[in-house]
């Protein structure tokens, strides 16, 4: 078995203050970090100067290394003795592809711990004072994907998503919001379902837009709203003017 050893810590939605302990003392002790794109600059600066930096971030249809490559380099990095810390935003394991470079670590014979971060969807929300579940307004939560592996259209249940006691949080959702927003109102959500789109949530460039599923593309496009933005539709919208904590603080 190689020497080396891969950690996959989630860095959290971007406020180095959510870090997890253990997340911030592999950080700061780092000799060999492997970071994605969505990493903020408030936790990078953490890094040590004198740590080896490798860039594998990926956005949409411009990726910097592929799954597979990136997949390589860490399998390459462990097999020469290194300890790697492969550096995601978010949770590692909430559309973070983190569970796919376990699975390739495993079977390398590659040891490897999973760190877990606040994820995206509840960080940049709570943030937004936005509860993913209220009594009274909301049941139960979905996380989806805002866009497919190869670019084609998303290809839901509609019908199922629909679901006015459900929270949806949508990732990396903000090119499809159109789609998204017609699909489920053609399902039967109603257009005045409260909806919210949240720019680099948790750090001092959040922005939030509030409205509803019927005027938020409209809203996200005359704000000029660009990625990483999480998009929260359901009942539970309609308290974020009264529990925007964060926004009142800055």
């Amino acid at each position: 078995m190689p020497a080396g050893k891969v950690f996959l810590v989630g860095a959290g939605p971007g406020d180095p203050d959510l870090l997890t302990v253990k997340a911030l003392r592999l950080i700061q002790s780092a000799k060999t970090v492997v970071f994605d794109r969505l990493v903020s600059p408030e936790i990078m600066a953490l890094i040590p100067e004198s740590a080896e930096c490798i860039y594998a971030g990926k956005q949409m249809s411009n990726h910097h290394l592929v799954q597979d490559e990136i997949n390589a380099l860490l399998v390459s990095l462990a097999g020469e003795g290194r300890e790697v810390v492969r550096l995601k935003g978010g949770d590692p394991f909430v559309f973070g592809r983190g569970s796919e470079e376990a699975e390739v670590l495993a079977r390398e014979g590659i040891a490897f711990e999973v760190v877990p971060g606040i994820s995206s969807a509840s960080g940049c929300a709570t943030y937004a004072g936005i509860p993913l579940t209220h009594r009274g307004l909301a049941q139960g939560v979905r996380l989806l994907p805002g866009h497919t592996k190869d670019g084609k259209p998303l290809d839901y249940d509609w019908a199922k998503l629909a679901d006015p006691d459900c929270t949806l949080v949508i990732y990396m959702g903000l090119n499809s919001l159109d789609h998204i927003a017609d699909e489920l109102m053609s399902a039967g959500l109603a257009s005045d379902m409260p909806a919210a789109a949240i720019e680099n949530g948790t750090t001092p460039r959040q922005r939030t837009i509030v409205g509803t599923i019927g005027s938020l593309p409209r809203l996200t496009l005359e704000a000029k709203m660009k990625a990483p933005t999480l998009i929260v539709i359901g009942r539970v919208v309609g308290l974020a003017g009264q529990l925007d904590w964060f926004g009142a603080r800055q």
